[in-house]
């Protein structure tokens, strides 16, 4: 039988194409086959025990933790790549801690020991490279900028903080660019059960951070513009410069920055934050002082920092996770020393009032760190906040176990 030209001619186009189809397929097929293959795969491990006595009526807290953490990332094939990790938090032994969850027999009882069990995704994204300077990474993510001061992973609590987020960086000559919009925060709260706590914010928000090496350091600029629809409150806009440099032994670091409300805060207001530290080198010791300062507009709201990792920040006890409306002086000094292989630090905190003339308190701070092999790591911390105007005496203990595999 004979097939006209006009019939020929658009089956031989539609086998062409679907050819083309199949052949295009079988591309993408084997590039994401080679992805998974040359991918790899990382368990992580942290056990801790955590204990927290307060002054007041609350019982005392006993945290007995383990997280266990599985990251599958692929390779990198014609620029893209892609990662996914989730998390566990479960107890072993004790758990008479307020993880704030409102189902716990312990919520409103015992001393809070924010690490709640469950199991999330932590993080899920696709990155593409434009070049070997310039990327973009769409989903689920981890952010840490800088010194986490303004934005940071939280990584201290079992339950890590993500981003929901597109974000674009680019580095090359000295100059680096880090751009994302957020829009949704993924915060240590969620658990199995029920949080008083937001367990996510919903956001529009927008973060920059530029830096540029010069001689001796580096130069930084950045833009926060916060804005959260289940916490008005928290919504901000910050501008500011930071500085940092080594002219050996001697280290330097100092920040200075302006908020304001922004978006649907109910409070107008505007507060200044600045930090200054210094550190010099005598081996085997390093001997640290600071000073930061997070201002009030006349005690009406202090300069608030919602997406910090704020345990690396006014004490290890974590009384000021949220800045009072007066503000805070932080003036600290520290040393840290190597023993061995054992990394030890001791450090004090005196803690004011911006606004007025409260004295809040002062907290002494320890911690010891050994590796025991490439695998494992120990590491014991305490602190101790010695309440003057300000929260209540509190007392903390912390016994880690990481393995990493």
């Amino acid at each position: 039988m004979k097939i006209s030209s006009r019939v020929y001619r658009p089956v031989a186009a539609v086998a062409l194409a679907a050819l083309a189809m199949s052949a295009q397929g079988e591309a993408v097929t084997d590039a994401v086959a080679k992805m998974v293959s040359e991918g790899s795969a990382n368990l992580n491990l942290r056990y801790r025990y955590e204990t927290v006595a307060q002054d007041n009526a609350l019982e005392d807290a006993r945290a007995s933790t383990l997280r266990s953490r599985l990251t599958l990332k692929t390779a990198t094939v014609s620029g893209f790549s892609a990662l996914l990790e989730a998390d566990d938090v479960m107890t072993i032994g004790a758990d008479d801690y307020n993880s704030f969850m409102t189902d716990d027999s312990h919520f409103g009882t015992h001393s809070v020991v924010a690490d709640p069990v469950g199991t999330e995704i932590n993080q899920a994204w696709l990155k593409y490279g434009f070049s070997a300077a310039t990327s973009a990474t769409a989903g689920r993510q981890r952010i840490n900028h800088g010194g986490q001061r303004f934005v940071g992973g939280v990584a201290w609590r079992q339950n890590e903080q993500t981003f929901d987020a597109v974000s674009f960086n680019h580095g090359a000559g000295g100059y680096t660019l880090d751009y994302s919009y957020i829009w949704n925060v993924n915060r240590i709260f969620e658990g199995s059960g029920t949080s008083s706590q937001a367990t996510e914010f919903d956001s529009k928000s927008h973060i920059l951070l530029a830096t540029a090496a010069i001689p001796g350091g580096k130069l930084n600029g950045f833009v926060y513009a916060l804005d959260f629809d289940e916490a008005a409150a928290l919504s901000s806009m910050t501008y500011g410069v930071g500085y940092d440099a080594v002219f050996d032994p001697f280290a330097i670091s100092a920040t200075v920055a302006t908020q304001s409300d922004y978006g649907d805060n109910p409070i107008a207001y505007d507060a200044l934050y600045l930090a200054l530290e210094g550190k010099v080198k005598i081996q085997p010791v390093t001997l640290i002082a600071g000073y930061e300062l997070l201002g009030s507009d006349d005690g009406v709201k202090g300069f608030t920092t919602p997406l910090a990792t704020l345990h690396k920040f006014q004490g290890w006890a974590d009384i000021f996770l949220a800045t009072p409306s007066n503000g805070i002086e932080d003036s600290y000094g520290g040393i840290t020393a190597s023993i061995g292989k054992v990394a030890v630090g001791a450090f004090y905190h005196d803690f004011s009032a911006d606004e007025g003339s409260m004295n809040y308190g002062s907290e002494v701070d320890l911690v010891a760190t050994y590796p025991i092999n490439q695998y494992l790591s120990v590491e014991l911390k305490y602190a101790d906040y010695n309440a003057d105007d300000f929260s209540v005496d509190t007392e903390k203990v912390w016994f880690s176990l990481m393995a990493n595999f």
